[in-house]
């Protein structure tokens, strides 16, 4: 038994863990890094404790600080949410030898499945269908090439201890394939403290679709349906739903059955997924395993009506689970859209910035699970998912429309994110029909198609920005002498007069607005921070700046200075000091947000300084390289 949860987490998952325990009664303790100090999860908890810097390797991976925290505090279990630590068996094992009650597998199940590698093995030896590929003892650059020639194009270069993505590469042409190992290798050494590769042939025209499992102490294990998470970009999961709209009763059956032989065959215990790849004449193979509540369980508690945290918390206080296989029963259709500080129409760069307006209350009828908070800020030290919209319909049509029009009513404004692209996504005809692949997303942004070019910005958009910097007349209805004002947006410029004529303001409460144009009312947010105007208008964000009165040279685009384009670490350096480079030559990697972003050279030259080495911390707009340009 226990009483006090430390949750070993942050953000959205963090709040959504100690909603559930204390309302069943547990106090709750929060921890927190110095870019967390007034995060909502802090001030939800019951208690909290700092557990250091901001970079996660010095917070929330520190184990010992974890473990600190938990003695201080008096908790006497562990919820670990889901990344940071929550896949690490040593993390398990040291709660238990420190007399704390962890809330997930044991360490040797965790074990099992995290060396994806030997998870495989385990897999086939339970009769579990998996993926040909290679899962080899020796990973070197040598065997592995040697291997993927035995193989064939295309393939997977999967980092053995990998997950969310990291650590792996597609190789579809054989020069890529000493990139790739060198990347993964890299990204999976940092994110995982592991370097070791496998390989997989890829599965064209691939879904993803995932089986719900839970273990008890007493021998019970069951599934709960599935999850469709086809919808990504770059094998990071962007919208999920439940039931697949791929997946009839018999191969629901025949992929629960497998999930639970696989958790069987660890001997697990508590909340876990298994994840298939089903290829387009719908068999389905083993991905991996996680032994962890998921991102997306949300839309499983949907269709189920089972709270999964506590289904979790009951199996780790020695209970038994609350029902049988045959008792579980599925209601309508749930989609989860992830809100990611991203711009998906620049290569999903991560983004950062002020929460100048965010209302999730306004999303009537939809769950919105969220850590952020008017006034706080979005920084580069973690993942870029700020929340998760979900929709919970009598269909799947239902569903959808209640889901877009929530992702409408609740912009989150003060940096570029992904919302409005989420919209657009789920009204595209490949997606309404169940169309989608795996890698759909990602060969849209290669050719280039229209859902991933920024949007134009609509004129009632300029019309609208100019009457909010320039008055109203319903602010003031004495008679307003016009004047010539000029705005920027997206690059673009416009001379306007403002109030405008042809659009009035009519009411304005807080960032709410009421507005006529064309005979129609209609309404707006918009949120001005005295430097840009932000604002919401049909599904669409936009921001107005007005021309800076510097010179472009003095606005920071000096091409003899490459800076860096976010917050992060540096990953790579990929010159040295007195090297002659190229325009458009890699010179430094950045990883920020679990994204590798590389700055390139802006014109040829010489690099004349160095100023910072793989491994350094650096702030926004921090100078790294110093070029002499050539004549």
């Amino acid at each position: 038994m226990f009483n006090c949860i430390l949750v070993a987490n942050r953000g959205e998952i963090a709040c959504r863990v100690m909603r559930t325990a204390q309302r069943l009664g547990y106090r709750t303790v929060a921890v927190y890094s110095d870019a967390d100090a007034h995060a909502p999860h802090v001030l939800q908890a019951d208690a909290a404790v700092r557990i250091g810097a901001a970079p996660a390797a010095d917070s929330y991976l520190s184990i010992t600080a974890l473990l600190a925290a938990a003695r201080a505090s008096g908790a006497d279990a562990v919820h670990p949410g889901y990344g940071f630590l929550s896949e690490r068996a040593d993390f398990a094992q040291a709660c238990v030898d420190a007399g704390l009650v962890f809330i997930g597998p044991p360490a040797q199940a965790i074990r099992a499945m995290g060396d994806k590698a030997q998870a495989k093995r385990q897999m086939q030896a339970a009769g579990v269908p998996c993926v040909p590929g290679w899962m080899g003892e020796d990973t070197g650059d040598a065997a592995l090439a040697e291997q993927a020639q035995a193989l064939g194009l295309p393939l997977l270069v999967k980092a053995v201890a990998g997950g969310g993505g990291r650590g792996m590469r597609r190789v579809d042409d054989w020069a890529q394939l000493p990139e790739a190992l060198a990347g993964a290798r890299r990204e999976a050494q940092a994110a995982f403290g592991d370097g070791r590769l496998m390989l997989e042939r890829l599965v064209a025209d691939a879904r993803h679709i995932e089986v719900q499992v839970f273990a008890d102490t007493h021998g019970q294990v069951l599934h709960l349906g599935e999850r469709d998470c086809t919808a990504q970009r770059r094998r990071q999961k962007v919208i999920e739903e439940s039931p697949s709209p791929l997946v009839g009763p018999a191969l629901r059956a025949a992929m629960g059955a497998d999930a639970v032989a696989a958790a069987r065959a660890v001997g697990y215990r508590g909340a876990g997924t298994v994840e298939f790849i089903v290829d387009g004449t719908m068999n389905h193979y083993f991905l991996e395993m996680n032994t962890r509540l998921q991102v997306e369980h949300p839309v499983t508690e949907a269709v189920t009506g089972l709270d999964l945290v506590e289904w979790q918390l009951r199996v780790a206080a020695g209970e038994p689970l609350p029902l049988r296989q045959e008792e579980i029963r599925f209601s309508g259709h749930a989609i989860e859209a992830r809100l990611y500080a991203e711009d998906p129409y620049d290569g999903f760069k991560p983004q950062t910035g002020p929460i100048l307006h965010w209302r999730p209350e306004a999303a009537a009828g939809v769950r919105v699970d969220h850590g952020i908070a008017e006034g706080g800020e979005v920084t580069p030290w973690y993942d870029a998912l700020v929340a998760k919209f979900i929709a919970h319909g009598h269909d799947r049509a239902d569903a959808l429309r209640r889901l877009t029009r929530a992702l409408a009513d609740v912009p989150l404004l003060g940096l570029a994110n992904n919302g409005p692209f989420l919209r657009d996504l789920l009204q595209h005809p490949q997606f309404v029909a169940a169309q989608m692949t795996t890698t759909r997303l990602d060969e849209w942004a290669a050719a280039g198609a229209p859902l991933l070019q920024r949007p134009a910005v609509p004129d009632c958009a300029w019309l609208l920005a100019a009457a909010l910097r320039g008055g109203s007349r319903a602010d003031r209805p004495d008679s307003v002498a016009q004047f010539d004002l000029t705005l920027q947006c997206q690059g673009e410029q416009r001379s306007l007069r403002a109030p405008p004529e042809a659009l009035t303001l009519l009411s304005r409460d807080g960032p709410r607005l009421r507005y006529t144009l064309d005979g129609v009312q209609r309404q707006a947010l918009a949120v001005d921070d005295g430097h840009a105007l932000h604002l919401a208008l049909d599904g669409q964000q936009w921001v107005f700046t007005e021309p800076s009165p510097l010179p472009q040279a003095e606005r920071g685009t000096d091409p003899g200075r490459a800076r860096a384009p976010m917050a992060g670490v540096v990953a790579r350096v990929a010159v040295a000091e007195g090297e002659q480079v190229v325009a458009g030559q890699p010179l430094v990697c950045v990883e920020a947000m679990k994204m590798e972003l590389w700055l390139q050279a802006a014109a040829a030259g010489t690099v004349r300084a160095l100023r910072v080495k793989a491994g350094d911390s650096v702030a926004a707009g921090a100078l790294l390289v110093e070029l002499e340009l050539s004549a």
